[in-house]
């Protein structure tokens, strides 16, 4: 399984990831989740990246509120591995309605012993296809052969196998664009148009933009420190 119709309608798009980051985000809530999944759409989000610490729950919110392609996942535990962790963890995101199912493909070792591939494995077994998180041209190469449906650069810098650029790490994007046969996703510190449109061009198959979208106190604290100190 390499290209599916599913990943198609990407080519060239703007994914929207829709996530809290805190426990207390004022935002945290299945129906806040999906009705800013439906604005992104509105906006022309080509397809919509949830879960997160919401978990299931904001899955299924998004599915049932968006029609385009859903990449899900459940952020859990405090381990390295809290990106759809375990093959239990998958299994319950492609149930909930994800057709694509975003896990750490790192090699990492996962709370429940299992490995990338196994849960690939379940992944296809239920139907969804696999976006494997990665921070290096490595990891992306292992994943790729163990049946990822493609892979995002989403890892890149938080893990210690590469260095964290100051923004989104494009010479990763196009370096496993160069290298592998699935298509490459550009997630990572990308905050502003200009770095969207820069990863196409280094070959990214669509790009992910989350924080410079979704995080009200996040673009409100870059707009507070431009002012003028008085």
């Amino acid at each position: 399984m390499t290209m599916h119709h599913l990943l198609e309608p990407l080519r060239g798009a703007l994914i929207v990831s829709v996530q809290v980051h805190r426990a207390d985000d004022p935002l945290r809530g299945p129906a806040i989740m999906a009705a800013i999944a439906r604005a992104a759409v509105e906006g022309g989000a080509a397809g919509i990246r949830c879960g997160g610490i919401g978990g299931l729950p904001d899955v299924e919110a998004v599915c049932a509120a968006v029609d385009v392609p859903v990449i899900g996942l459940w952020k859990d535990g405090d381990t390295d591995v809290y990106i759809t962790p375990s093959v239990d963890h998958a299994v319950a995101v492609a149930a909930a309605g994800a057709s694509i199912v975003a896990i750490d493909g790192t090699a990492r070792v996962r709370p429940d012993g299992s490995t990338f591939a196994d849960a690939v494995r379940a992944v296809h077994a239920a139907g969804a296809l696999v976006l494997a998180d990665v921070s290096t041209e490595d990891e992306a190469l292992a994943a790729e052969a163990a049946g990822a449906d493609a892979v995002a650069t989403t890892l890149a810098g938080y893990t210690p196998g590469r260095t964290r650029t100051p923004g989104p790490d494009l010479v990763l994007v196009e370096r496993l664009a160069a290298r592998i046969t699935v298509p490459v996703i550009a997630e990572g510190r990308y905050h502003r148009p200009a770095d969207a449109a820069a990863a196409i061009t280094a070959g990214a198959h669509a790009v992910v933009v989350g924080t410079a979208i979704t995080v009200p106190a996040w673009i409100t604290t870059n707009f507070r420190e431009a002012l003028p100190r008085r």
